[in-house]
């Protein structure tokens, strides 16, 4: 899988956004092996509260900022039967939120670094199709998978287990 990666303000320049997004990625693509396919591209867009909050009022009617935002463009059966021949496909969009991600990371008293990690991670499974609120087994399932590629980034579990 690649991604496409647009880092803007207030994302501070002292930290490489994009390498952090790669790595996660690419220990993702261990415990969620549907998004090793080649063929499949994402977009990664590090941007601002407010930019956030406009694509959360547009696309889901909610008037509210919130820390990362997944826009998934295939239905998990179209991406677990995908071949990995073939043109480009386009998994989907992904959008964090700098501020909220800050404020949320320095609440848990852990780095923002860390943190933005962990919403990557999430919201690349809610492109490769898990769904946290359809049910307690969903939700279960997919913070399994983030704690499992988090304890391999050295990133504690966020859920308060241990790792």
């Amino acid at each position: 899988m690649n991604l496409e990666i647009d880092i803007e303000a207030p994302w501070p320049s002292t930290t490489d956004w994009a390498q952090l997004a790669e790595r996660a990625l690419e220990v993702l693509m261990q415990v969620a092996p549907e998004l090793a396919n080649p063929r499949l591209m994402a977009s990664v867009l590090f941007t601002s509260d407010a930019e956030v909050h406009a694509l959360n009022r547009e696309w889901r009617g909610k008037d509210k900022p919130t820390n990362v935002l997944s826009f998934p463009m295939l239905e998990r059966e179209g991406l677990l039967d995908l071949s990995p021949e073939g043109p480009p496909e386009m998994l989907g969009d992904i959008a964090l939120a700098c501020e909220t991600c800050a404020r949320e990371a320095e609440e848990k008293k852990v780095s923002t670094q860390d943190h933005a990690t962990h919403l990557m991670v999430h919201g690349l499974l809610h492109l490769a199709g898990h769904d946290h609120e359809i049910s307690e087994a969903e939700a279960d399932a997919m913070e399994a998978l983030e704690t499992k590629a988090l304890a391999i980034l050295g990133i504690s579990d966020p859920y308060g287990g241990a790792t």
